[in-house]
């Protein structure tokens, strides 16, 4: 398996400083997590394309964008996969208190859990949109959100300021644009933003969760505005500019795939494609539901 992967890798994972440094990134990711997926398993830093690296776990994925004036985090994972997080910042050569934003996908423990500890470590500020805002302060799960009473509670965490739907936050030459893609959660919300490695240019895409689990005895067909928040969201996600996507959760883009080089790094309809499994996996749970 790795004989093949020596090949491929280099190509795949290309942007990445030092040239050779993706490959061993990704054959360490790859040894690390064969066989795991827990929220958190620790895993080594990879790096991805120009200054993009996972510093998470197996099984969620956190996302560090570095550049010249301070670096941004995107999701924390769980409390105990937290610390990791910070040495993998650290192995790359970064270090914690030039961290100047956190952001989140959504306010769930296994993304959320470990952001109080990261933003002690960092002292970064977390911004966050409206909607999620006091279930990442108190850690509790919103009462009409469908997992609510599965989830345990996790330890709240600042934040900082509110973005709107569409708002660009900035760290420097860092440029990301706040997308809100509500139904998994009520703050949902997916990044994207445009890095280049000399001349090569990708629009990156990190699209929040889009699945539709719910806790026991939860129906989705008695709730036709969730519903249909879900499939607003999809179609958002599906007509992104997409070149590279990323998401929560490595196995819902096939992130491991994609490091071994079965599958492309970069795909341009990666994000129409995630979208649309979605939105057939939200089908066949609502003829589930009803007995269509």
């Amino acid at each position: 398996m790795f004989a093949r992967l020596a090949a491929g890798l280099a190509l795949l994972l290309i942007g990445a400083a030092p040239a050779a440094r993706p490959a061993a990134d990704a054959r360490a990711w790859l040894a690390a997590c064969r066989g795991k997926d827990g929220w958190s398993d620790p895993a080594p830093p990879v790096r991805l394309f120009a200054n993009v690296a996972d510093v998470g776990s197996c099984g969620i994925t956190a996302l560090l964008i570095a550049g010249p004036q301070g670096h941004v985090l995107i999701d924390g994972a769980t409390a105990e996969a937290a610390p990791a997080i910070a040495r993998n910042i650290q192995r790359l050569g970064y270090r914690l208190r030039d961290v100047r934003l956190i952001l989140n996908s959504h306010e769930h423990l296994d993304h959320a859990g470990g952001l109080a500890l990261l933003q002690r470590l960092t002292g970064a500020r977390v911004p966050a949109r409206a909607e999620a805002r006091r279930a990442l302060e108190t850690g509790q799960t919103e009462p009409d959100d469908p997992q609510h009473g599965l989830l345990a509670p996790f330890a709240g965490v600042r934040v900082d300021r509110l973005v709107r739907d569409g708002e660009v936050l900035r760290v420097g030459p860092i440029a990301l644009t706040a997308l809100a893609t509500p139904g998994h959660t009520r703050g949902g919300t997916s990044w994207s933003w445009r890095r280049c490695a000399g001349r090569d240019c990708r629009t990156i895409v990190y699209a929040d969760s889009l699945s539709a689990v719910s806790a026991e005895g939860y129906r989705f067909s008695d709730h036709p505005a969730l519903v249909a928040t879900f499939r607003a969201s999809f179609a958002k996600v599906a007509a992104l500019r997409c070149d590279m996507l990323f998401t929560p959760h490595p196995s819902a883009s096939a992130f491991a795939e994609r490091l071994a080089g079965t599958r492309p790094l970069a795909d341009p309809a990666a994000c129409q494609h995630y979208a649309q499994a979605a939105a057939a996996r939200l089908d066949a749970r609502l003829a589930q539901e009803t007995g269509a």
